[in-house]
């Protein structure tokens, strides 16, 4: 294979085709997600903040328990119940107790959290665009399915 992660691990060879694949895949999701991450702080908000917000927003004006938050995360993060209350601190959501089932505490994206998402999502989006530029339209679709491969089997079972 390539050189680059030879070069960038400081390593002359690797056990297996396979400990290769999985160690560039770790080292290009963990430059992306640097990247992004970086991207969300300079609009005062992590990554999995961001997260939590597009998935309130594709909800909206409906709500989401913090369960179905969870299930529909990228990334799931620790504590969601305090990167929620964060984002209650910060006006950019609202939580209440559901109506149906007061066991349940809903969370609902804020007009503040809307006008948020309409800053930073064209700036994600043009990141996005940037850093798949190197791969055509063709690569990004098997890149797609690779990633998907890679992951299935544990959703299936």
């Amino acid at each position: 294979m390539g050189d680059i992660l030879k070069r960038r691990l400081r390593q002359k060879m690797f056990s297996s085709v396979e400990q290769e694949a999985i160690l560039n895949l770790f080292i290009a999701s963990n430059y992306i997600h640097s990247k992004l991450d970086s991207l969300c702080t300079s609009f005062d908000i992590t990554l999995a903040q961001f997260n939590v917000l597009r998935i309130l927003k594709g909800a909206h004006p409906n709500s989401y328990p913090r369960s179905e938050i969870i299930k529909r995360m990228v990334e799931p993060a620790p504590d969601v119940t305090r990167l929620i209350d964060r984002l209650v601190n910060d006006g950019l959501v609202e939580r209440f107790i559901s109506a149906e089932d007061r066991r349940l505490s809903m969370s609902r994206i804020t007009k503040k959290g809307i006008n948020l998402l309409i800053k930073i999502n064209p700036e994600v989006d043009k990141f996005l665009s940037d850093y798949s530029s190197a791969l055509n339209k063709n690569e990004k679709e098997t890149l797609s399915l690779i990633c998907e491969k890679l992951y299935t089997k544990e959703i299936e079972e």
